[in-house]
């Protein structure tokens, strides 16, 4: 079915222009929302531990490691979303989209609240499996029951953000972020500092907060349903059996990929915490700043497959290969400078998180791993752009595999306990495994297998 007029106001054709421009245009408010949220992530840590300390660092470090696990459903499922409706507005298929919206909507929303269940149920098992340090196993309890409560919230913005994205809108999923953010921060001093409700204030600031963002984004849609053919009536819900067969062989190891990564994190993140609250705490600097190259590469990585997806809809393979240089020259540019403002000035970055004596001085053996992470996170982009674009759900779970699984688990088990290095060995394995990605797609691109997807 071609697209209506109403359709093409909110949709951004990818497949024709600048290839430059268009992934800039593209990605640049990816970055600034996906920015904004590391940025609520951060104040959590930085309000937490300049009012709390070392145990509240530790709560909020391991609980948001056991949130990012819980979402990986979500990260699957939606970015096989984006890439089907981004697939299908390249070959002009408007009905296809609408039935992805609809499947999207009942598949993950019903996902989140299982999970939900599932993780309550088992909170204590949860964080005991993690080894949890016992002098911050309550805030880790309180912080973890508020983020699985508010499951759906999550889930949700990654549907509304995976179809905008699909049709090549980047823009509204940054206004709705940064709702988000502006709500998260002050309701963390709020919470935190001027109610005294320690770590759970941080955990209910970010579920209000991405609660209210979905809730806002859920009605934009709703009132602009004739600009992108989803009626929204109880019918379009029902999830179309050709389309579901397609989101759950992509989703399902897109998911497992992002899951292996964070079940790979998890095991580290053990690692560390049976070496004391400490080097737990200081677990908590390295995550937040890792975030940040987390962004940049995910941000530049779902510009560049929506593009890449589109392209390929469209069967203009010549525009790939430019995508894909585009999206590796950028990364890198940003990662080294950001990488390089941290090698020269450590000590007053860390300080910003705490004001723990003991914190600050074991964290200055994490410089070095934290630098490796931005690099190796910048050559994910170009792996990733091009395994996730063409819809490759094969590729997908290899990647899991070898990059989640053997690659940080294994090295990071020789380097911290066969090499004895202990979390420092942990955390360079986890670092150095990152650039795996770039290993597998960089072999799937040059095979030029991505042209027969």
């Amino acid at each position: 079915m071609g697209a209506t007029k109403q359709s093409k106001e909110m949709v951004t054709d990818l497949t024709q222009g600048s290839v430059p421009r268009l992934l800039f245009v593209f990605a640049a408010p990816l970055f600034v929302s996906n920015a904004l949220q590391a940025i609520y992530n951060v104040v959590d840590m930085v309000v937490v531990g300049q009012v709390i300390g070392g145990n509240g660092m530790s709560a909020v470090s391991t609980g948001g490691n056991i949130l990012h696990i819980l979402t990986f459903l979500a990260m699957g499922f939606s970015t096989a979303g984006q890439v089907i409706i981004a697939r299908n507005v390249g070959s002009k298929n408007m009905d296809g989209v609408k039935k992805c919206i609809g499947s999207m909507f009942t598949i993950m929303i019903g996902m989140a609240l299982v999970v939900s269940v599932l993780c309550y149920l088992f909170r204590y098992q949860l964080l005991n499996l993690i080894n949890t340090p016992a002098e911050a196993f309550d805030y880790t309890m309180d912080y973890t029951i508020i983020c699985v409560i508010g499951l759906a919230f999550i889930y949700g913005y990654n549907i509304v953000s995976a179809i905008m994205r699909g049709m090549g809108d980047s823009k509204r999923p940054f206004i709705f972020v940064a709702m988000a953010a502006i709500i998260n921060i002050i309701l963390d001093i709020v919470f935190v500092a001027f109610m005294g409700m320690e770590v759970m204030g941080a955990a209910l600031a970010t579920v209000i907060g991405q609660g209210f963002s979905f809730i806002y984004a859920l009605i934009y849609l709703y009132r602009n349903k004739e600009n992108f053919g989803f009626d929204f009536k109880l019918e379009s819900f029902k999830p179309d059996a050709d389309i579901s067969k397609k989101l759950v062989a992509l989703g399902v190891p897109m998911a497992l990929q992002s899951a292996a990564v964070s079940i790979s994190q998890t095991f580290v993140t053990a690692w560390v915490n049976s070496f004391g609250v400490i080097p737990s705490a200081t677990a908590g600097i390295l995550s937040k700043l890792n975030m940040m190259a987390g962004i940049m590469s995910s941000s530049i990585t779902t510009a560049a497959s929506s593009m890449v997806g589109q392209n390929l809809g469209a069967k203009k393979y010549e525009r790939v290969p430019k995508i894909m240089g585009c999206a590796f020259a950028g990364a890198i540019a940003f990662a080294g400078a950001i990488a390089l403002v941290i090698f020269m000035f450590p000590s007053p970055i860390f300080a910003l998180f705490t004001s723990d004596a003991e914190v600050l001085a074991y964290a200055t053996i994490i410089v070095g791993p934290i630098v490796l992470n931005y690099i190796g996170a910048a050559t994910r982009t170009f792996g990733f752009s091009i395994i996730n674009g063409s819809g490759n759900s094969k590729l997908n779970l290899f990647v899991a595999i070898f990059d989640g699984m053997i690659g940080r688990i294994g090295i990071a088990y020789v380097l911290g306990f066969v090499v004895g290095l202990g979390p420092l060995g942990f955390w360079y394995g986890d670092a150095i495994a990152g650039f795996m990605p770039l290993v597998i797609g960089g072999t799937y691109f040059l095979t030029g297998n991505w042209k027969k997807i």
